[in-house]
């Protein structure tokens, strides 16, 4: 099914991969290499391909953009993302499920559909040209993630015991 001009939304997701360096919390951004939103910021992530479930197609999209691995937990932000062309047409529409990730392992690097790739201090983001509502969808994965650490809880976690036919 073509992304662009689209009969139906492409179902996608997104990756909020934390990790504390220090004192300081980051979050891995990438800038964006295609449309939509061309240059802007936002976490990794892209369409879910026909078969994958939802942490294949995270964990392939993160690694080809970024080189990275991670472990995935709960879905943080469910969201739509409808861009109309000039003539008023849909020209994009995305379901997006964003995941909780930690534990990055690997060599970042920019790969694939992004100019470039990095982890980027909470405390920075108002420097970057943010993808809509991405601020504070990361906000709630940083306090989801720090309300599993209070519990005691090993950390994210996202349970798939559904068997696929």
């Amino acid at each position: 099914m073509p992304r662009r001009h689209p009969e139906t939304p492409v179902v996608a997701v997104g990756v909020l991969l934390l990790e504390r360096d220090g004192d300081k919390e980051r979050v891995l951004l990438i800038k964006r290499g295609r449309p939509p939103h061309v240059g802007r910021w936002t976490v990794p992530g892209g369409g879910v391909e026909i078969g994958e479930t939802l942490e294949e197609a995270a964990a392939r999209e993160l690694f080809e953009e970024t080189g990275l691995t991670c472990r995935f937990g709960p879905i943080v932000e469910v969201l739509d993302r409808i861009v109309h062309d000039a003539d008023g047409r849909i020209e994009y529409h995305y379901v997006i499920l964003d995941l909780l990730g930690d534990e990055p392992s690997g060599e970042l690097r920019a790969g694939s559909d992004c100019d470039d790739a990095r982890w980027v201090g909470l405390d920075e983001l108002g420097r970057y040209d943010l993808t809509d509502g991405l601020e504070p969808v990361i906000g709630r994965a940083r306090r989801m993630r720090d309300t599993a650490l209070e519990r005691g809880e090993a950390g994210p976690w996202r349970e798939t015991a559904r068997e696929r036919t």
